[in-house]
């Protein structure tokens, strides 16, 4: 049985951030993630978590001046002290919030960097990560984001996140599939689910073209949907997508798509 988390970044934008719980449990959602938490004090967020009955599922590390174009800065070999101290600070998120893992972000290859050291960058700050969270109980994430949407993006592709994984040789990490990214970049999406499941441990999703809500787009929803269900997946599903009218009005497709969700 799919569980849906409501990602409060990209829904209930019609409401200031911190009144965006109320409606996602009004919704009938019992879990949420959002991109970032560092705007907002810990103990506001855990209060409104705590007042609505939801569980926190999944945050994004510090990933630099995202109103500045930044997406990350993990390959950036510049910039890994700065990456390092957000580390500490996803950290105290996590443990103030009880949110369980945080996704690290690559970030865009910066200019004149070679392959060899956008990579080496990324899986020693990947390793530095992992031990750090080990420690604090937390698995750490990284996710493939197609090129179209942010060009220049390090990570793309599902193989590529695997072998960088297998460089680390951390057993706290994991990808985490976007099941619209990975549509954009490569497709095969039931048979990467099934072949490489153990290795995943969150699912995001919206449908394409237009990363707007299921059964807007071309993705044949209901399938993946039972096919998750089949291969055993048990973890959430966050709903990371740009509604196409309001949320609400939006959020039918959970009974006509996947029924057995509400």
């Amino acid at each position: 049985m799919p569980r849906f988390a409501a990602n409060l970044s990209m829904l209930f934008t019609e409401v200031p951030f911190l009144d965006r719980f109320a409606l996602a449990a009004r919704a009938g959602f019992t879990a949420v993630e959002f991109l970032f938490p560092y705007a907002f004090a810990a103990a506001d967020i855990r209060q409104r978590l705590d007042d609505n009955g939801l569980q926190l599922v999944l945050h994004n590390l510090p990933a630099g001046d995202w109103d500045a174009g930044d997406r990350g800065m993990a390959c950036d070999p510049q910039r890994v002290a700065e990456f390092r101290r957000g580390v500490a600070q996803g950290i105290a998120s996590a443990q103030a919030l009880g949110v369980p893992q945080l996704n690290c972000l690559a970030g865009k290859a910066p200019a004149g960097v070679s392959a060899a050291e956008l990579r080496d960058t990324f899986i020693s700050n990947l390793a530095f990560t992992a031990d750090a969270f080990r420690t604090a109980g937390l698995r750490l994430l990284i996710e493939p984001i197609n090129f179209y949407d942010i060009p220049g993006f390090y990570l793309n592709r599902t193989a590529q996140a695997l072998e960088i994984l297998d460089a680390v040789g951390a057993d706290n990490a994991f990808v985490q599939y976007d099941i619209y990214h990975a549509q954009r970049m490569e497709g095969e999406l039931a048979a990467t689910l099934s072949r490489h499941l153990a290795r995943i441990a969150h699912i995001q999703l919206a449908d394409n073209p237009g990363r707007n809500e299921p059964g807007t787009g071309e993705i044949h929803y209901p399938f993946l949907f039972a096919h998750l269900d089949r291969i055993g997946y048990t973890g959430w599903i966050g709903c990371e997508y740009k509604p196409a009218g309001s949320t609400a009005a939006g959020l039918g497709w959970m009974q006509t798509l996947a029924p057995a969700s509400r």
